[in-house]
């Protein structure tokens, strides 16, 4: 049986075949859901060949769509990314001029 180091050391981020941190957790939840809805729908009656296609195929698409924003964005920059879109593009200054250089008490 083969070993796969998880963990490399102290204050260095979990790695697993190249995944890394938010990643392993966006793969592992994306192939239970994968396989949660296989079986709702093999027990629902559906095909059993669609059941494997559709399977095969969202498994395919979550395993590549997961690598390829490990890939473009690295280990924090999904959080940074969603953090971005919360981040004002500017700020508004409503007051009068006069307001802004008189002294409040």
């Amino acid at each position: 049986m083969a070993e796969y180091p998880i963990n490399r050391g102290i204050g260095k981020e979990v790695e697993f075949k190249g995944l890394k941190s938010q990643y392993l957790f966006i793969f592992a939840g994306g192939l239970l859901t994968v396989f949660v809805v296989f079986v709702i729908l093999f027990m629902a009656g559906a095909g059993q060949w669609f059941c494997i296609s559709f399977g095969a195929v969202s498994a395919s698409l979550l395993i590549w769509i997961t690598f390829h924003l490990n890939n473009k964005y690295g280990s924090h920059g999904l959080m940074k990314l969603l953090s971005k879109k919360n981040h004002p593009r500017y700020i508004i200054n409503r007051k009068s001029i006069g307001q802004l250089f008189t002294h409040k008490k």
